[in-house]
């Protein structure tokens, strides 16, 4: 490589010298895809992309656009000195590098300037604009792209500017600062601006020209490339008082616009982001460098930044045709022939993530001819959709199951899954696993058999700081929170092994979410959100609950919380248990578009009396009961009182009374509104003990059994926990619920329970003793109970004709074990004929409901069907007809 010297400005600069990366326009026309399709290498972003705060940051600037930014950038310039120990008068604020190296050129006062090349070729493109001289010295491939200071100051004898890149685009290559400082002295008439927009990149904590530089020596820092936000424009200027107020002179007065300089403040505060980034770019950069080095005819060259130089070393070729391969791969680097010194042999790539890295590797294999063609479908990946939420209880369990028998109807093999669910309210399958009731219900929506692969990891809080932590359907410990996100790691393993597993025996999935993707104290260790989709490749609908309030606030907040990246799995909106007239929202639904990019997919009506069960408590706390408006009068239905446990489990046992037209079920909170009800159901617990402690302080425990031994004639039945509460003692010998090792209990039957360490769990078919009818169900209890007096009869026994529970000989008090025993239809009427003649009043022979979800489901689906955009869901999913085109907001 020679020396070139070369002066005046042309008439017209050619576009293509000075052509950058990261055009994806012009890519994406060349590839023949939407930009959005395209991978790019060609533009050198941190790979961990922008902080996951960046939304948040925005949104909270938004409030301010309507006034002029801080000309003086005062908050930004005191967060550069924080973070790089500088004087307010050494550091000035700019619209990216660019405009400061404009600035920095535009002080004048040389006719020359020296750029060691190959290099940035901007530095050349401003050196035309002023008309500088320019002597563009190269830099040797034989040494290794080294600036040799040396020579460097032979060409000093003319006061010169000098540009230095550190580390050097595109060869990655770092000078010694040092020695920089050095020449600097030496050379006190000449200028020195060093262009550090990668320096964050370089490992470990190097040297760096920001704070120890001498006078004549600007150094210029991108904040771009390093906190992914090339759209913002922020760069900075270090240099001594008098340089930075002449380039500030050459600024406009509102040079860095206000959501700038917020997101800019930010992100020089956030060290743990800049570590994290240090840490996962280096390794990231050594794997993809590995990755290519074992490809046939392409050499890498080391690298300090967050960028590999490659060559394509075989005679007689260049990269353009592997650039033009990788573009029908939709895959986009960077040529280098328009870098001084290099020849479109050379090319540059991108450090992105590891996925993508991957993807990179792949392609690249196949543009060699090494590897295989890619296939048809999008890399043999099952098509996924995801139901996210806003919030806790916005409807993700019902949709996802209405989309489960959407997809099951149109002839699909489709399958459900949560990777974690926290729920109370669990079932056993027929292996004798325990997972959460929704993927349940969502199973018996894909007319599958229940499996905990569905569940991999179901959470039974037992505390408000810890839970039982369930994997694969067997309990592994109870957890503190901390403890839990310590094994997270491990969870995590048995949640891709069980989707994978799962996936690969059917056509499509459909997976839940837990709580909001937006919880930002939890996003880092997430397993079951954003994670999940991001591993599944899901298409995600965000849902939100319009009957609650607020639902496009939370919409538009959710998604300005989310990173760029977790948006892009975002297909649109689904707004949930609306009232009235859809076409109302009409506004309300353009401007959530506007504000989010993604359309609302559909509006989908209150759906009253559905009939079916609820994922957890929380509805069931928050007062939502079936309607029992279509109930016969109320003197002729019985009256059932279900009290609501602090720590209730497995409430959905009562959901088949909400069905009989002669039934009104209400749960009760307390002693005062308990009143004389025909029947008293105590429900499951995840804590007996402490519930029985909290019944017997709030009152509930002694109006229970004033119930019982009253001339009112109320039955009391226990579930499993409230079998046990029923009993004279429960001991805990192993401390499972509390510090005592004997609590009595409500002493309405003889009966004495201990809780053992092991859990039973099991699926289980009996007979109810007094009726004769056949129950069926499941166990799940640590529980031991025994009876303690020879009156006392079996209420339930099972196949092996060992009891499921006890009760007193009239039937008025009685429990068991089983859960769901009243999902038996005859035996549901037999016990609610029982209530009826207590009462006065005639039985009805002949049963009243049958419980059974499939007509509810059907019902479910027609209607998401019908208010949902499904082809613009299954054109996303790669099924269907796929036309471009606007997205509607919601179905007409």
């Amino acid at each position: 490589m020679k020396q070139s010297v070369f002066s005046g400005i042309p008439e017209v600069l050619d576009e293509r010298k000075y052509a950058h990366g990261g055009n994806l326009r012009k890519m994406a026309e060349k590839a023949g895809c939407a930009p959005e399709e395209l991978l790019d290498f060609s533009a050198s972003m941190n790979p961990l992309g922008p902080p996951p705060w960046l939304g948040m940051e925005i949104g909270r600037a938004l409030a301010e656009v309507s006034h002029y930014p801080d000309p003086d950038c005062a908050d930004l310039v005191m967060a550069a000195c924080e973070a790089y120990k500088v004087w307010p008068t050494q550091v000035l604020p700019g619209n990216g590098a660019s405009e400061l190296l404009h600035a920095a050129v535009g002080l004048g006062g040389f006719r020359r300037a020296i750029i060691p090349s190959p290099t940035y070729v901007d530095y050349a493109r401003l050196c035309s604009l002023h008309r500088l001289e320019m002597v563009q010295t190269p830099l040797k491939l034989e040494e290794g792209f080294q600036v040799d200071m040396a020579k460097l100051g032979a060409m000093l004898t003319t006061p010169s500017l000098v540009f230095l890149c550190q580390p050097n685009n595109p060869t990655g290559q770092a000078f010694d600062p040092a020695e920089l400082r050095e020449l600097a002295t030496m050379f006190p008439q000449s200028r020195f601006v060093v262009d550090e927009s990668y320096a964050e990149f370089m490992p470990g904590n190097p040297d760096r020209l920001i704070k120890d530089r001498p006078a004549n020596v600007i150094t210029i820092v991108s904040l771009t490339k390093f906190f992914s936000i090339p759209g913002l424009r922020l760069g900075l200027a270090f240099a001594n008082p008098d340089l930075i107020l002449a380039m500030k002179r050459r600024l406009p007065t509102w040079s860095v616009n206000t959501l700038a300089q917020r997101v800019g403040a930010r992100c020089l505060r956030d060290t743990e982001y800049t570590q994290r980034t240090k840490e996962q770019t280096r390794l990231l950069r050594e794997n993809l460098a590995a990755g290519m080095r074992k490809l046939p005819g392409i050499k890498v060259y080391p690298s300090s930044a967050n960028f590999l130089l490659c060559k394509v070393d075989r005679l007689g070729q260049d990269a353009l045709p592997l650039y033009d391969k990788l573009l029908k791969d939709r895959v986009a680097i960077r040529l280098c022939g328009n870098f001084e010194g290099l020849d479109n042999s050379w090319f540059r790539v991108a450090v992105r993530s590891a996925e993508d890295n991957e993807r990179l590797l792949k392609a690249l294999k196949r543009a060699t001819g090494t590897g295989k063609a890619p296939l048809v479908k999008r890399e043999s990946r099952t098509p996924a959709l995801m139901l996210q939420g806003t919030c806790s209880n916005a409807g993700k369990s019902v949709l996802a199951a209405a989309f489960c028998r959407i997809l099951l109807q149109d002839g699909y093999r489709v399958a459900p899954f949560k990777a974690q669910n926290m729920s109370l309210n669990s079932f056993v399958t027929d292996e004798g696993g325990e997972m959460g009731r929704a993927q349940v219900t969502q199973a018996a929506a894909c007319r599958l058999r229940p499996d905990v692969r569905m569940n991999p990891v179901l959470l039974k809080p037992g505390s408000d700081t810890g839970s039982q932590v369930i994997v694969m359907g067997k309990p592994v410990g109870n957890m503190s929170v901390r403890q839990y996100v310590d094994f997270k790691p491990r969870a995590w393993e048995a949640v891709k092994a069980a989707y994978d597993s799962l996936a690969n025996e059917h056509d499509i999935m459909v997976l839940e979410g837990a709580g909001s993707p937006a919880e930002v104290n939890l996003k880092h260790h997430d397993i079951v959100n954003m994670a999940m989709a991001k591993y599944a490749d899901a298409k995600v609908i965000l849902a939100g609950d319009i009957d609650r309030g607020g639902v496009f606030a939370s919409l538009v907040g959710t998604m300005n919380l989310l990173t760029p990246a977790e948006r892009d799995y975002v297909l649109g909106f689904a707004i949930n248990r609306f009232r009235g007239d859809a076409t109302l929202l009409d506004s309300a639904l353009g401007f959530t578009f506007q504000n989010t990019g993604k359309p609302v997919l559909g509006v989908i009506p209150y759906i009253h009396n559905l009939g079916l069960p609820e994922e957890d408590s929380v509805s069931f706390k928050d007062g939502i009961r079936p309607s029992q408006d279509d109930k016969l009068p109320e003197d002729q239905c019985v009256d059932i009182a279900v009290i609501d446990l602090p720590r209730i489990s497995n409430f959905n046992d009562i959901d088949p009374l909400f069905a009989e037209p002669d039934v009104r079920v209400r749960i009760v909170t307390s002693a005062l509104e308990l009143g004389t009800p025909d029947a008293v159901i105590i429900p499951g617990s995840k804590s007996t003990v402490p519930d029985m402690k909290a019944l017997k302080g709030m009152g509930m425990a002694a109006a229970v059994r004033s119930l019982a031994h009253g001339e009112h004639k109320t039955r009391v039945i226990g579930i499993c926990g409230g079998f046990q509460m029923l009993g004279q003692m429960v001991d805990d010998p192993f401390g499972l619920e509390s510090d005592s090792i004997r609590q009595e209990g409500f002493g309405l039957l003889p009966i004495a329970t201990e809780l053992a360490a092991e859990k039973t769990l099991q699926r289980t078919v009996g007979v109810h003793c007094k009726s004769g009818r056949r129950v069926h169900g499941y166990e799940i209890h640590h529980g031991q109970t025994r009876a303690l007096s020879s009156e006392l009869r079996v209420s339930i026994r099972n196949q092996q004709d060992e009891p499921l529970g006890f009760g007193l000989p009239d039937g008025r008090v009685w429990g068991t074990y089983l859960h769901g025993l009243f999902d038996a239809d005859e035996f549901r009427r037999w016990f609610i004929n029982e209530l009826r003649m207590d009462k006065g009043l005639d039985p009805l022979e002949n049963i009243q409901t049958t419980y059974d979800l499939e007509a509810s489901l059907d019902h479910l689906a027609s209607v998401v069907r019908e208010a949902i955009d499904m082809e613009q869901i299954y054109c996303a999913l790669g099924f269907g007809r796929c036309c471009k085109q606007v997205p509607l907001f919601y179905k007409l």
